[in-house]
């Protein structure tokens, strides 16, 4: 979309943000489809983060760079939420947060229930429930599952508001700002919070803090500045086929409210 046209939109959004209500009655194309990777990616990188961490050997100065194996995959949760956010809007992407949420309970409620139940003669002397418990353990382990939720609920809407609010103040411009300035945001709160719930309940060793803090945020900030320019080509076509370019003028961001209207 040219500048041009853009400032159109937006100064006649400002003017009438009425207009924004006619998309709560909109259908899309694509959206069904980025919820489903968006949830596939954050129920993979929870399991990943419990599986196993990963040192390549690298230091920060004295500080090893190690990192938990979610950290690989999730920074992708957030570039589908700064796309969510673009196209679609701060109440869509609402939606889909809580979507994923509700997604990640579900995973750690199962993996309780099956760690629970008794395990079968054969399956005991090849695997047995200490391996289960050292891999697939830590992903419903009580301490696990707090640090892994209010995280993710924090940093991905964090992620979301500034990505909304930056939107307005640069007029649709500048949309690398918005992709970087909200990942700062909110992978730094989500990676903050993670770590040392964590810690608090045993899951890492204080001993690791820094470190998977320090190396965590300089990953999964890295990644996304890295898919910038495949950023800017996904939300361009996004747009161009859902005809859709939203401005939260009018948005209650009121994390706790589910509806779109």
């Amino acid at each position: 979309m040219r500048a041009e046209s853009k400032n159109i939109l937006y100064k006649a959004l400002v003017s009438n943000p009425m207009n924004q209500n006619e998309v709560t009655r909109r259908a899309y194309k694509y959206l069904d489809l980025i919820m489903v990777l968006f949830v596939t990616v954050l129920l993979i990188s929870n399991i990943a983060s419990s599986a196993k961490i990963i040192d390549w050997g690298i230091s920060l100065g004295p500080l090893a760079l190690a990192f938990d194996g979610g950290t690989l995959l999730f920074p992708i949760s957030y570039i589908f939420g700064d796309v969510l956010t673009e196209v679609y809007g701060y109440r869509r992407s609402r939606r889909v947060i809580w979507a994923g949420f509700g997604a990640s309970a579900l995973l750690a409620i199962m993996l309780k229930l099956i760690a629970i139940m008794p395990g079968e003669a054969e399956w005991q002397s090849y695997a047995g429930q200490g391996a289960y418990d050292a891999i697939l353990g830590g992903v419903s382990s009580g301490g696990i599952i707090v640090a892994s939720l209010l995280a993710y609920f924090a940093g991905e809407f964090s992620n979301s508001y500034v990505m909304a609010k930056m939107k307005i103040w640069t007029q649709g411009r500048y949309l690398w700002t918005r992709t970087i300035g909200s990942t700062l945001v909110g992978e730094g709160v989500d990676t903050i919070l993670f770590i040392v719930i964590a810690c608090l309940f045993g899951v890492f060793p204080w001993s690791l803090a820094v470190t998977l803090i320090v190396s965590n945020y300089i990953f999964k900030v890295g990644i996304e500045a890295l898919m910038t320019p495949l950023t800017y080509q996904v939300v361009r076509a996004l747009k161009k086929v859902e005809n859709e370019d939203y401005y939260d003028i009018d948005t209650d961001f009121n994390p706790f409210r589910l509806g779109v209207e």
